[in-house]
């Protein structure tokens, strides 16, 4: 894993405290896809959102999600395999600003989120719904490239980045927590990586 790519921080590196233990710094933006890359357009793009709300599902179109607050923020981006990537810059809509017209029942213990091309990762409720988590379609300001799950992504940046899912095309909550794609197939089930929460 190291190489010209990557690269083991210091301790006396003053980076040294933002890289969880077993990662290593890149200055790239890796690329890793289970699958093929799916094509998806703005126009075409829709969220629903279903599950253990009040009231019917939810459908938002892309002009209902530009119509929420925007936000841009600088965070850092740990990979499960081991690579870390400084100061991220995203532009989105917070967590909690698309959920102010969602009443979320009592009965609901977590989500598992929905892409286009059939993937799925889970959350726990307390996980997903925070301040600092994001649905982001811009990044280092321009349009989220499909590689990196464009039009539009999750952003979870306290778990690894499998938590964050490409290509966002529904939110379900969950009456009982259900396993996702690499969470059937291995991976923990939170994925926090300063306690390197990889495998299960």
């Amino acid at each position: 894993m190291i190489g010209k790519h990557f690269q083991k921080v210091a301790e006396d590196d003053p980076n040294h405290a933002r890289i969880p233990p077993g990662q290593y710094l890149t200055q790239g933006f890796p690329v890793l896809t289970y699958g093929q890359t799916p094509e998806v357009t703005q126009d075409s793009w829709q969220l629903r959102i279903w599950g253990e709300i009040e009231g019917p599902e939810r459908i938002l179109s892309w002009s209902d999600l530009m119509a929420l607050p925007q936000h841009t923020l600088t965070t850092d981006f740990h990979c499960v395999t081991r690579w870390s990537k400084l100061d991220v810059i995203w532009t989105g809509v917070r967590v909690t600003d698309l959920l102010q017209d969602v009443q979320i029942l009592s009965t609901a213990q977590g989500i598992l989120q929905h892409c286009s091309g059939g993937y799925t990762t889970n959350l726990s409720l307390e996980d997903f719904v925070r301040p600092d988590n994001f649905l982001v379609h811009t990044l280092e300001g321009k349009p989220l490239p499909a590689e990196h799950g464009g039009p539009l992504r999750s952003l979870v940046p306290h778990l690894y980045a499998w938590k964050s899912a490409k290509w966002l095309s529904g939110l379900e909550f969950l009456a009982q927590p259900q396993a996702g794609f690499w969470e059937r197939n291995g991976y923990h089930d939170r994925g926090d990586p300063w306690t390197e929460e990889r495998y299960s």
